[in-house]
């Protein structure tokens, strides 16, 4: 039993008064009063304060703090250092989540950097985005992923490496005592994902008829860019973030910088007439400064999301990445005079083994370039070919 009250606390003169245990109140000449608690650390006595009375802690309070903090010391522990770790305010994930960006993504491409806040704006923030990082346990874990675990599978591995990460940051910074949810609690507590495999492609030789139907409809950003993802056999994140400085019309060449590719090599892309044609109809809707396909903000990127939702609102199934199986197995069928290593190149795959790349001093741009003009032909023949046969492109135009 200590030996202060309440009362004895609130009516203390200046001086120093001991409740026992090493807890002391110290009363100032203002009247400011203050909890004081004296402990052993490495055979050095130290001091350590506790806080004001009564706005920080009460009687009661100081007791409680005291008793844990003098546990510590008894463990050789720094009192004095968990007392500081305490004072430090604990961000929410949202916060941390900021904080682990901007210091996380010196070290990425601007690719990465994106896909890593966006993916967790889009999946985490709506249900973890106020809650402290210190709070976060296994089920808060489980239950943001189960969502997307089964029907966004490859995504849904993506948020959890990255939400991990934003908790193992906060670890770091001190923001999180608990250890961080264990891997094997978070397989237990999930469905077991469907079993990886190609994405689902369109056949190639419904190719034709699917653009047609698409041209003839109104061209918003999202789906301009879906369409000129196809003639071009990109990646949907290469086209979304596409500016017009990495354009060349006349040369007839996309120069994709090494920051945009998933092999961090710039690559180039031969231009075909159906291409071109989608960007000149970009140049007169949207301007040619900045993206080329812009989003509905003002200098904003299209999301992932917006291409799928065309081909959703198509009644279609398939993936926008399927197009490149499409165009893979429309340049095996169809073009089998030209070389795989053509059309594996035009896909910015590597080729060969790495004997056979040290000796390619050639990127095969004029292989390339007659094998997507071949594409744009048969993919979109309406707006390829020597002008005669073009037809205009839909002629409503809007941010998607």
């Amino acid at each position: 039993m200590g030996k202060l009250t309440e009362l004895k606390v609130k009516n203390a003169k200046p001086g120093v008064y001991g409740d026992g245990a090493g807890l002391y109140l110290r009363v100032k000449p203002s009247g400011s009063r203050s909890w004081i608690l004296r402990v052993q650390f490495q055979g050095r006595r130290e001091d350590i304060g506790l806080g004001g009375y009564p706005a920080d802690l009460t009687l009661a309070e100081a007791r409680e703090k005291a008793y844990y903090l003098r546990k510590l010391a008894r463990q050789g522990k720094n009192a004095r250092e968990e007392r500081d770790r305490e004072k430090v305010r604990i961000p929410t994930f949202r916060e941390a989540m900021q904080s682990a960006h901007n210091e996380l993504s010196k070290g990425w491409s601007e690719k990465n950097a994106a896909a890593f806040k966006s993916s967790l704006s889009d999946h985490v923030l709506p249900k973890l985005g106020s809650k402290r990082v210190d709070q976060i346990t296994t089920a808060d874990v489980i239950a943001t992923l189960s969502p997307i675990w089964t029907e966004k599978p490859a995504i849904a591995q993506k948020v959890r490496v990255r939400l991990m990460q934003v908790l193992s940051f906060s670890k770091a910074r001190g923001w999180r005592a608990a250890a961080l949810p264990d891997s094997r609690e978070l397989r237990d507590g999930l469905a077991k994902q469907p079993k990886s495999g190609n994405f689902a492609a369109m056949p190639y030789k419904q190719v034709p008829d699917f653009l047609a139907g698409q041209l003839a409809l109104e061209q918003t950003s999202g789906r301009l860019a879906l369409l000129f993802t196809i003639l071009t056999a990109a990646r949907s994140g290469e086209v979304r973030s596409a500016r017009w400085e990495h354009i060349d019309i006349e040369g007839r060449k996309w120069t994709r910088p090494a920051e945009l590719m998933k092999t961090g090599i710039q690559h180039v892309v031969t231009l075909n007439d159906a291409a071109i044609a989608i960007l000149e109809h970009a140049r007169k809707a949207f301007g040619e400064d900045g993206l080329i396909f812009p989003g509905s903000r003002r200098g904003s990127s299209l999301s992932d999301m917006t291409l799928t939702k065309v081909m959703r609102t198509a009644g279609e199934e398939a993936t926008v990445h399927g197009f490149r199986s499409a165009f893979r197995d429309w340049a095996a069928e169809a073009m089998p005079t030209v070389p795989a290593m053509v059309a594996e190149m035009a896909l910015a795959h590597n080729v060969g083994t790495k004997t056979e790349q040290a000796y390619l001093r050639s990127d095969l741009q004029d292989l390339r370039r007659s094998l997507m003009d071949a594409w744009g032909r048969f993919a979109a023949p309406s707006l390829s070919g020597d002008g005669t046969n073009v037809v205009p492109i839909g002629a409503a135009q809007k941010s998607a």
